[in-house]
């Protein structure tokens, strides 16, 4: 057997046997896809082994993520720190291979993948990012970003209307660097794609500005690198490599079926295709030729490596403050000097205004400090305030600019956001209304699996958009967020709060922030009798009390806190002593010792009203058994939002007549 199919068969066999291990899994596109992957990683994929976290690296995903076990077989072969009992554990608990790729720069996992289309979307967003960085940084002769992006999908991947979207965006950006190798095998989970995919493909992509290479066997290497070299001198259009495989190639009783697909081959057909690929080895033995053949990858990888490194540091010589903020860029560092002008901000957000408003004026006062923030809008920059304002647009002809236009394409726009920070060296912040949060679901979610810093700024956040109705008055949207693992949701309730929570999404490497915004405007809120202990860093905090000793607390977010402090003046005129709570973020409040929260929201004190124009739901955990929520557990409707809130109940007089009805039941309980 030649060196070549023995390293595809090679692949193929560790991960036929990864998934008869675990009793679980999908055999049938890593049989079919060994070869193109054999093509790209073994003569193309730019990589070193020996540090997987090398900057200029080429990205490689797999948006095809049921194909895991090809994914862990490959880094182990290529000599990634996985080691190959990893691969013997599959599927198992605590295991460093999954059922799915989970994110994992160490270990040379680019992006969770899983969700199809995701991928595919997180790759356009890290060649933008690549395009952004060489554009700002690369220099005549000095070449410090050059790298492209390898994205294989799958026939689901391309069914999925996200990477429709993120494709569109794609060719009309240009993104010459990216290249998709498309595994064309026409089956899916119920069979044949015949069923409810006919379209074609080829021309579906070159109607979106892509280069399109047909009638490429994807079972036949040499006419996949022959393909990738194509594809390499494209230089002005993304690329689409479709390669017909076979799901299942070498399987007799399963080849080119659905069966395939999804379970193990079971143990007699593991053995006729040891026979039909004449393949004399255990179960995860690898032969010396085809571990010697992958092992030149590593050395080629880091020889790659080093003539980069000495390139960089001719630049850091020859430019050195460029130098400088690209390296703070990569590692994540927020300039020095970057919250000098904060407090100068102050007095330019503490007016009465939507807090989108102030917003708008925080962003482009860090974008001016930070210079790899950049970002955009689904089509709403002017309503979202996104907007950079001295900076230019990021499009075919200028990639250095930070304004990113992703038009009406909220799912795509998510995913390529994640893409964009897990390539690193950019921060990146994407806009919509709060309602269109539903669009981005998946993308958000898996933000916040694999922590990675994406920016989220929703404006027209409840009922208070008014005239254009409940179609676009978000009512659980917010509860939505608050309830994904590993997001922290800021919903501040004037430009301070705004201005604070920007700060802490700057601030927060690890992990999405959401900035919930208002449409209407709202008051500045006097802040002389501010418990000066907390802010809007602490999640809550006292922002208005009648006495350090209260009987009643009312707690609210957003708009409703500048409603909850007037409900509390009405209450002191009649001598009821109450404290009112700003609580911008669960999360954080949550993440604050114990003494601080109780000190808030004092366990002795039981008569607390919640107020937010949002979804009820959840509120039960700070009102308590005996508190009452006030909030829109209804769809909105379509006047003046100052009547919509009325019509749902929420009003100061409404706060007011909850809290005596509260506290007047109290007192009947005690006596």
């Amino acid at each position: 057997m030649k060196t070549d199919e023995l390293c595809i068969n090679t692949l193929r066999f560790l991960s036929i046997e990864a998934v008869e291990k675990a009793k679980s899994g999908h055999p049938g596109a890593p049989m079919g896809m060994a070869a193109m992957a054999y093509a790209l990683w073994q003569h193309h994929l730019k990589h070193n082994p020996s540090n997987p976290e090398w900057f200029n690296r080429d990205r490689f995903v797999l948006s095809a993520g049921h194909a895991s076990a090809l994914l862990y077989s490959l880094l182990h072969v290529y000599g990634y720190p996985l080691p190959l009992d990893e691969l013997k554990r599959f599927r198992q608990l605590g295991s460093m291979t999954p059922g799915h790729p989970e994110h994992d720069v160490h270990l040379g996992i680019e992006t969770t993948t899983g969700p199809l289309g995701q991928g595919f979307g997180n790759a356009v967003g890290m060649a933008m990012a690549e395009a952004w960085l060489a554009a700002t940084f690369n220099r005549p002769g000095y070449e410090i970003v050059d790298h492209f992006t390898y994205v294989f999908a799958s026939d689901g991947d391309m069914m999925e209307g996200v990477t429709s979207e993120a494709a569109s965006l794609a060719g009309t950006l240009a993104l010459g660097k990216l290249i998709c190798i498309y595994d064309d095998n026409e089956i899916s989970i119920e069979g044949s794609t015949t069923l409810a995919f006919t379209e074609n493909v080829a021309e579906r992509f070159r109607s979106y500005g892509w280069h399109v290479l047909e009638g490429v066997d994807g079972l036949d290497h040499k006419q996949v690198e022959k393909a990738l070299d194509c594809a390499k001198t494209q230089t002005d259009k993304p690329s689409l490599i479709l390669c017909s495989t076979t799901i299942g190639y070498g399987s007799p009783g399963k080849a080119g079926k659905a069966s395939a697909h999804g379970e193990p081959l079971g143990t007699e057909e593991v053995r006729l295709v040891r026979q039909t690929l004449d393949w004399p080895y255990a179960p995860f033995e690898i032969p010396e030729a085809a571990r010697h053949h992958f092992n030149q990858v590593k050395h080629r990888g880091q020889k790659t490596e080093d003539d980069w490194m000495q390139l960089i540091q001719q630049y850091r010589s020859t430019f050195p403050e460029l130098a400088t903020v690209l390296d703070h860029a990569v590692e994540g560092k927020l300039p020095e000097d970057w919250e000098s002008f904060i407090g100068e901000l102050f007095g330019s957000v503490g007016q009465a205004a939507a807090t989108r408003e102030p917003s708008g004026v925080v962003l482009n006062a860090f974008g001016g400090s930070i210079e790899n923030l950049l970002g955009g809008s689904a089509d709403l920059a002017p309503s979202n305030k996104t907007l950079m304002k001295n900076s230019s647009s990021f499009n075919a002809d200028n990639y250095a600019g930070r304004n990113l236009h992703f038009g009406v394409r909220e799912h795509a726009m998510a995913s390529l956001a994640n893409g964009m920070s897990l390539h690193g060296g950019v921060i990146p912040y994407i806009g919509t209304f709060l309602i269109f949060y539903d669009y981005m679901r998946p993308a958000v979610r898996l933000a916040a699996m694999m922590g990675v810093q994406v920016i989220y700024v929703f404006t027209h956040d409840s009922i208070g958009l008014g005239e254009d109705g409940p179609t676009h008055q978000p009512v659980e949207q917010l509860m939505g967020l608050r309830m994904v693992p590993g997001m922290v949701t800021l919903r501040p309730a004037d430009g301070i709060e705004t201005l604070q929570a920007w700060q802490i999404a700057i601030e927060r490497k690890h992990g999405p922030t959401a900035l919930v915004l208002t449409r209407q405007k709202v008051p500045a809120i006097d802040r002389s009798n501010i418990d000066l202990q907390g802010d809007t860093h602490r999640g809550a905090y006292i922002i208005w009390q009648a006495s350090d000793n209260p009987e009643f607390i009312i707690i609210a977010t957003g708009s409703e806190v500048s409603m909850a402090i007037g409900a509390a003046r009405i209450l002191a005129e009649r001598g009821i002593k109450s404290r009112v709570v700003s609580m911008p973020s669960w999360e954080l409040f949550e993440a604050q010792d114990k003494n601080y929260r109780e000190r808030v929201l004092p366990s002795a004190v039981s008569a607390r009203i919640s107020v937010e124009a949002g979804r009820t739901l959840g509120w039960q955990k700070y009102v308590g058994n005996c508190g009452i929520a006030l909030g829109v557990d209804t769809f909105g409707a379509s006047a003046p939002w100052i009547q919509v809130y009325e019509h749902v109940g929420l009003s100061a007089d409404a706060v007011v007549k909850s809290a005596l009805t509260l506290l007047a039941n109290n007192q009947d309980q005690s006596d």
